[in-house]
């Protein structure tokens, strides 16, 4: 038995969803998104009041119970609030600046790096700190990991590009070996 997908799901003011037998739509302020569902899930909609169940009892059927359950709340809060993460950039001389789609990250190498924005993310720059905002939870996180792969946190002196909340474990250098 699931306790995430037994959980009901709250449909909030101003989203529309339509679920069919292979498909559910999820419309909002600020965009539209949609998922397939699986054979073995079972999708119900009732009073602003969506359930997910499992027609038959596999083990498979149990694994994605729950993961098409929250899949499913994501794109509700997606749609309706959206999604954000936060990047720091630590290091002498690294900036970042958006040009159009285009976030160009100057992080040490001897080019730019830029990254360009799949469709419904935004960027967002101001001094150190890069915003990526968007409605898919899924592409927003991998955006923010492929920005956050251009130059990794290093451990010793911590320059690289961080999430904010990351907490970098830092190294002892060579001299406090010596020292000791």
């Amino acid at each position: 038995m699931s306790k995430i997908g037994n959980l009901p799901i709250e449909i909030p003011e101003g989203v529309e969803v339509v679920v069919s037998a292979k498909k559910i739509e999820v419309t909002g302020a600020k965009g539209k998104l949609s998922f397939n569902l699986d054979d073995l899930i079972r999708v119900e909609k009732t009073e602003g009041v969506i359930s997910v169940s499992v027609i038959k009892d596999t083990k498979y059927a149990k694994s994605i119970w729950g993961t098409t359950r929250k899949l499913i709340s994501n794109m509700i809060i997606g749609v309706s609030k959206g999604w954000s993460k936060q990047l720091e950039l630590i290091g002498t001389g690294y900036k970042a600046e958006v040009q159009g789609n285009t976030l160009i990250l100057t992080v040490g190498y001897s080019h730019p790096v830029k990254v360009d924005a799949p469709s419904d993310i935004t960027f967002k720059v101001e001094k150190n700190i890069i915003t990526v905002e968007g409605i898919d939870r899924q592409v927003v996180g991998q955006t923010s990991a492929n920005i956050r792969n251009s130059r990794p946190p290093e451990p010793y002196k911590g320059k690289g590009v961080k999430y904010l909340t990351e907490i970098v474990r830092r190294k002892a250098g060579k001299a406090a070996k010596a020292a000791a």
